[in-house]
């Protein structure tokens, strides 16, 4: 495991940070009161936040049960968040025991409990790292060590391009990353939107965040598939990637799209 401890003055409780809020949206308990005070004012703005941090994580599940089911042996998660079970080793192996997976995130915080709870875990490594610079990432020695690169590899990005402002490029980074990956690699993709209702007061919340929130069009999310070719149904609100069951009601108003895409060449 990596990065094994931080200095107290490097983790910022004073301001609420992404993966916390989501953490305290899907009912965990590796929060701050600023991120929940933050997560009950995204969701007295915005209705949808609790059941759509719920259908984005069911997509996360079965999109991995789908890479792996298609013989993808390896995961580079980005944008982890705190890890809530089942995680995604975990769903791998439930169809692979031998998939390997590396966690890389941002926050300190993520990092600590992570390598906390995974530290019996062989296969697995948790990174400090940052998707503005993913060169870095790529190039982990703690990601290498379980990510072979000449190896089809499942990216996951699910839920981190919309805390990236247009000014950082999103769709440059995809696309480092995208070329770092051999053929037959999977994209797993999740991204917020204000297609269904005007969401600029659940924006407003992450204003005093550690990483604003910055949602997008279905045209813009699709674009960073680009050289990814996307599997059915293609890029849908979250509930609809091939469900499980019948999306419950309401699932309509989630404003999440998401999409699995394989690399041809």
């Amino acid at each position: 495991m990596s990065e094994p401890g931080f200095p107290a003055q490097e983790i910022d409780t004073e301001r609420p940070h992404p993966a916390r809020i989501y953490d305290y949206l899907l009912g965990g308990k590796d929060n701050y009161a600023v991120d929940r005070d933050a997560g009950d004012a995204l969701a007295d703005v915005a209705p949808e936040v609790r059941p759509g941090v719920r259908a984005n994580r069911a997509f996360l599940r079965r999109a991995v049960r789908y890479a792996v089911g298609g013989g993808i042996r390896q995961i580079l998660d980005i944008g982890t968040g705190l890890p809530t079970s089942p995680n995604v080793h975990e769903t791998a192996r439930e169809t692979a025991p031998d998939v390997r997976v590396a966690y890389v995130d941002n926050d300190p915080i993520v990092n600590v409990h992570a390598n906390a709870l995974l530290n019996r875990s062989g296969g697995t490594r948790v990174v400090l790292g940052d998707l503005r610079d993913p060169q870095a990432v790529v190039h982990h020695p703690d990601v290498r060590e379980v990510v072979d690169f000449d190896e089809p590899v499942a990216l996951l990005l699910v839920a981190v391009l919309h805390f990236l402002t247009e000014e950082e490029q999103p769709g440059r980074i995809v696309a480092t990353l995208r070329d770092a990956l051999p053929p037959g690699s999977v994209l797993v993709l999740s991204h917020a939107t204000d297609d269904f209702a005007d969401r600029s007061a659940a924006q407003a919340v992450y204003g005093n965040a550690t990483a604003t929130l910055n949602l997008r069009p279905r045209s813009a999310i699709e674009r960073y598939f680009d050289g990814f070719e996307l599997v059915e149904p293609g890029l849908v609100q979250v509930p609809f990637w091939r469900p499980d069951s019948s999306p419950p009601q309401g699932s309509g108003e989630i404003g999440f799209y998401g999409g699995v895409a394989y690399r041809r060449a």
